[in-house]
């Protein structure tokens, strides 16, 4: 909304401004970066005798081409330079626009510079600039129809101005002046995008600065407004995004129960590069698998979802152990950045009654094996063979597990086994994950509850969150 201004004031109108000529761009130029913000805030020249002409006689940005200059370098050089303050633009066709002499929050002196086309604001529109002052016309309502666009309401010379210089400069307080029988065309001025309106019949200095503190402010709330929205529209497609690439478990018809726990590494992320995919083929047999690139950034994450896809597609087309193998290896040659990647996977195809598994290790730890009525134990590692990309014509052997008729199967990256014990460097390892999970297992937790617990118990063993990505399945039967 518009500042309100009060009536009754002292003004120094148009015509009864000092003469300007053409050297207004170059006292602004002078003023531009490097040059330093003005020091005569504090400085109170002397009266100038009569008949004598001073550049103070005239308020800054409109006085005289050439004394202004000199005064201003004589003050620089006797006072040093003072902090820099708010600097403005004034953009007018007429050179005789006055715009009274203000200071700025800290109380120093606001610098002006003019420009009378959009040619020279460009000019002069630095990184200093806090605030521009478009000064609009006055507009007779005799033409006021033909020149802001016709009965269709489009913005004609005036208001098509101000598009120009909103186009300009996204990130600038725009502040239109105005007269006030354009009080209409000035609110249209504010629906265009301006931050303000001021008349110039009521203007004063301590209206417009307040005006022009007021324009400064709200532009740096709506761009901070802005930026929140865009972050937050970023992160919300993203998020969608990465909740999609989760995997969905395609188990239809098995008796098996499935628990899955993902944690990245990344801060504020949904995937990182561990992956994994269970899925049931028409013959009953049940294949799951978990993988992690090494890494966890956003292209690792990336590689990760096209490892599980490759994975689960090649499953249903009837691959397994060292063929399935072979084949992601080549997926990941050719989609991964940089040669120095890999991966490591773990593959568990079970027998469609549950009691039996093929087992392939491709550089990832061993699964943990509980059944009924027995302590957790690792499957043997011995059959395993390198991780993904490291050997071109490498083999991974097919090992067979058996299972038993009641059994939990616990498959992990090594995000859970790498954590720190306390303060020193003492990692979890594999041999401190299976006594952490048999206890776990020994109060009765199971699924869900079981892994959230593990992956819990061996965060506060590390002191606080893991850095690296974690991701657990668990199949029970």
């Amino acid at each position: 909304m518009p500042v309100p201004v009060p009536h009754q004031r002292t003004v120094v109108l148009p015509h009864q401004a000092g003469p300007v000529d053409d050297a207004c761009a170059d006292t602004a130029r002078a003023a531009a970066p490097g040059a330093g913000y003005a020091t005569d805030q504090d400085v109170r020249v002397p009266a100038p005798a009569a008949g004598q002409r001073t550049a103070h006689a005239a308020p800054q940005g409109l006085q005289e081409p050439e004394e202004p200059l000199m005064d201003e370098r004589r003050l620089s050089a006797d006072h040093g330079t003072a902090p820099q303050g708010l600097t403005l633009l004034l953009i007018g066709e007429d050179p005789n626009s006055h715009v009274p002499e203000m200071s700025d929050w800290a109380g120093r002196r606001v610098r002006l510079r003019t420009a009378r086309n959009l040619t020279e604001a460009e000019r002069l529109l630095t990184d200093d600039v806090h605030c521009i002052l478009l000064d609009l016309p006055p507009a007779e309502r005799a033409d006021r129809t033909e020149r802001d666009g016709g009965a269709d309401g489009a913005p004609g010379a005036e208001l098509g101005m101000l598009h120009d210089v909103l186009r300009m400069a996204p990130s600038h307080a725009v502040l239109v002046l105005t007269y006030e029988t354009d009080a209409e065309r000035a609110a249209d001025a504010v629906r265009v995008g301006a931050q303000d309106y001021l008349f110039r019949d009521e203007l004063d200095g301590a209206v417009l600065s307040r005006a022009v503190r007021y324009a400064v402010e709200r532009k740096r709330a709506d761009l901070a407004q802005r930026q929140l929205t865009e972050s937050r529209m970023l992160a919300q497609e993203n998020a969608r995004l990465e909740r999609g690439l989760l995997p969905t478990p395609l188990l239809d018809g098995s008796d098996l129960r499935f628990a899955a726990c993902y944690r990245p590494g990344r801060s504020r992320a949904l995937l990182g590069g561990d992956f994994y995919d269970t899925v049931r083929t028409p013959d009953g047999t049940v294949h799951a698998m978990i993988g992690d690139v090494c890494g966890h950034g956003p292209d690792e994450a990336a590689l990760g979802v096209e490892l599980r896809i490759a994975w689960r597609a090649l499953t249903f087309a009837g691959l397994s152990g060292d063929e399935l193998l072979a084949t992601l290896q080549k997926v990941l040659e050719h989609e991964r950045s940089d040669d120095e990647i890999f991966a490591t996977l773990c593959t568990v195809d079970i027998s469609a009654d549950g009691h039996y598994a093929g087992l392939s290790l491709a550089g990832h730890p061993a699964p943990l094996l509980a059944r009924a009525g027995e302590l957790p134990r690792l499957l043997p590692y011995e059959c395993g063979g390198p991780a993904l990309g490291l050997l071109p014509q490498a083999r991974w052997p097919r090992r067979q597990v058996e299972l038993g008729g009641s059994w939990s199967l616990m498959m992990y990256t090594d995000g859970l086994i790498e954590g720190r014990i306390g303060e020193g460097n003492r990692r979890l390892g594999q041999e401190g994950m299976t006594e952490l999970v048999s206890r776990q297992m020994a109060h009765g937790l199971t699924g869900e509850d079981l892994l959230d617990a593990t992956v819990r118990e061996v965060r506060d063993l590390n002191g606080g969150e893991l850095t690296d990505d974690v991701a657990v399945l668990l199949l029970d039967r």
